[in-house]
């Protein structure tokens, strides 16, 4: 572990970039379609942006765009290739990592493989200003891993008692064992601003009680049938219907994500992602 943090360290090209982790604990809140309608809101606006599928198991961020994968992150831990081989284009020109589907080891990745996963970043050639990491549901290891070492963490939420009791788990743990205390929060599907206003007052309401941290509602984006068709179609929906409500929420979001400073530190290389995740 040691001799990997120091070789990052003598990389030429320290690369000022902004990761967001985008998680919520509970699966089925619309976490991907934030993670790429966000990125590719990013795109248009012109930030040059990399989405890392982090559900390592189950893979879906190629297939809602219905984009062809020869190659994924197995293959990368393998040694089979490099990170920048198995990258694929998306829409607006996003670049994404896939992962794999439907195999059992790599949600069990090793320390040293997990290790070797995030090494693998500092070999990149890519460039990029924005990497999104798309985590899995739940709260295992890889996911609080990839919180604890992003700049910023968005959590996606629904008005529902389990999405907003999940959430509060993952700030919980996040917060008491990570160190991680400033969270950024979209209210997902919600019928009106009112509504996207009341669950974020419900979520505030218990993290104020027992947790300190802040929280921040970043976006509210409303449930929008055109979600539905545009998924069929395998397609993002700021692509699909980029007059709908929803494709203009997640357009404000990219304009509020473009304004987040990077830190003037440490954090605000990707080195310091990847060693943050190498120290764990």
């Amino acid at each position: 572990m040691i001799d990997q943090a120091s070789g990052l360290r003598k990389m030429q090209d320290l690369r000022q970039i902004k990761v967001i982790a985008v998680s919520g604990g509970k699966g089925g809140v619309g976490k991907t379609n934030v993670s790429l309608n966000t990125a590719i809101s990013l795109a248009k606006q012109g930030k040059k942006v990399l989405v890392l599928d982090a559900d390592l198991g189950l893979a879906n961020v190629d297939v809602m765009l219905g984009l062809r994968v020869q190659k994924n992150i197995a293959h990368v831990l393998s040694g089979d290739c490099e990170l920048d081989d198995i990258i694929i284009e998306g829409p607006a020109g996003i670049k994404i990592i896939p992962a794999t589907s439907g195999t059992q080891s790599m949600v069990d990745l090793t320390p040293s493989e997990h290790a070797g996963l995030i090494r693998a970043f500092s070999d990149m050639q890519t460039d990029f200003d924005v990497l999104i990491v798309d985590t899995a549901a739940g709260i295992s290891d890889m996911v609080l891993s990839f919180a604890r070492a992003a700049q910023d963490v968005m959590l996606v939420v629904t008005d529902e008692p389990t999405s907003i009791t999940d959430c509060y788990a993952l700030m919980k743990l996040l917060s008491r064992d990570h160190g991680v205390f400033k969270f950024k929060v979209v209210a997902n599907m919600v019928r009106s601003p009112k509504e996207g206003q009341q669950l974020f007052a419900k979520l505030t309401k218990v993290t104020d009680r027992f947790l300190d941290v802040a929280i921040e509602l970043v976006a509210v984006v409303p449930f929008d049938e055109n979600i539905r068709k545009s998924v069929r179609k395998q397609k993002a929906i700021v692509d699909a219907f980029p007059d709908s409500a929803a494709s203009k929420a997640f357009s404000e979001l990219a304009s509020k994500i473009n304004s987040w400073p990077i830190p003037n530190r440490p954090s605000g290389h990707l080195e310091f992602f990847i060693e943050q995740l190498l120290e764990q």
